[in-house]
């Protein structure tokens, strides 16, 4: 693998090199983290939609389960993704995107460490650069920006595809535009996305609104099972794999769980817990200055100051307490 390169304070050297090596490639291969979310495949599918425009042979995919949540569905070039069985096993070039380390590639992690050359491509703080080229600005609200500030930098012209992708992953980071990321930089490349003509009212509605009556009963003992320390400032809930199977609920369907959690007046920190089969996934908000990527890294996990996460191969309860004592020491 090339030797690294690693953004500095403006991103200015790694998105040239980054540059370069795409514009030297003939053939890239994109990949995004397992159970992508809307930042993740809104990035990597951009970036596909503009290298096919560019002439460029491009393969875009994510590991097993090869599936995304159903309000995903309406991106545009999800037909045109590679299954990860038929991902290169030693590509020219690399490019991963939303994708803080090698383990959250899953099977594709080996063609990553065998590629010529990796081209990182994210916004989290917490992120291993372990890329040959690591374009990570934290700075940035989601890593649909880097990819736009990326295709700048090649001279490559958006199109509609395109500008539907990068909006996705812009509007799901910023949570509708209401995070602390929101910066005139989003407003500005919201602006100029909205020029090609995108079905804004219907991508909302897709993303936020509509859901399976099964997932609104699953919301339902998930809240009602919902727990407060207010000593602590944190609300709690979990769910189980019993009860994905008992409604008919995927867990790819259960992103947004957390996003109601945080909504709780008397808690700083939310926390929401999926006990399934192959182990149990954490994700944690803040609403205060308490940064929750410490904590999440602490778990082998990672993320933003405001929103972090981890994989554990331990109980919801076990985890719960460990949680609880972390915050009680921050």
């Amino acid at each position: 693998m090339a030797a690294t390169v690693s953004a500095d304070g403006s991103g200015d050297n790694a998105v040239d090199a980054a540059a370069s090596a795409i514009e030297d490639c003939a053939s890239i291969a994109l990949a995004c983290h397992v159970a992508p979310d809307g930042d993740a495949l809104g990035s990597m599918l951009a970036l596909h939609h503009l290298c096919l425009a560019a002439g460029k042979r491009s393969v875009a995919s994510w590991p097993a389960p090869f599936t995304v949540a159903p309000h995903y569905a309406y991106l545009p070039g999800l037909d045109l993704t590679t299954k990860p069985a038929d991902f290169p096993a030693v590509p020219d070039l690399m490019v991963t995107f939303d994708c803080g380390s090698l383990d959250r590639l899953g099977e594709l992690a080996a063609p990553a460490r065998a590629a010529g050359a990796l081209v990182v491509v994210d916004h989290h703080v917490t992120n291993d650069r372990y890329g040959s080229i690591n374009l990570v600005e934290p700075d940035a609200a989601a890593s649909a920006v880097v990819v736009r500030r990326l295709a700048r930098r090649l001279g490559w012209p958006l199109n509609r595809d395109a500008a539907i992708c990068i909006y996705t992953g812009l509007v799901t980071d910023t949570g509708r535009f209401q995070y602390s990321n929101t910066t005139p930089e989003v407003f500005e490349l919201a602006a100029e996305l909205s020029t090609f003509d995108l079905p804004i009212a219907s991508m909302s509605r897709q993303l936020f609104e509509l859901h399976r009556f099964a997932y609104l009963q699953l919301v339902a003992v998930a809240l009602e099972r919902a727990v407060l320390d207010r000593e602590l400032r944190l609300v709690v809930t979990w769910i189980t794999q019993a009860d994905l199977d008992r409604f008919g609920v995927g867990l790819d369907e259960t992103e947004g769980l957390i996003d109601l959690v945080r909504r709780t007046d008397e808690a700083e920190v939310a926390c929401v817990l999926k006990e399934m089969s192959d182990g149990t996934r954490v994700s944690l908000r803040s609403t205060s200055d308490l940064d929750v990527s410490a904590i999440a890294v602490a778990f082998g996990g990672g993320g933003h100051r405001a929103a972090a996460g981890f994989t554990s191969d331990r109980s919801a309860s076990e985890l719960v307490a460990d949680i609880k004592a972390a915050l009680a020491a921050a």
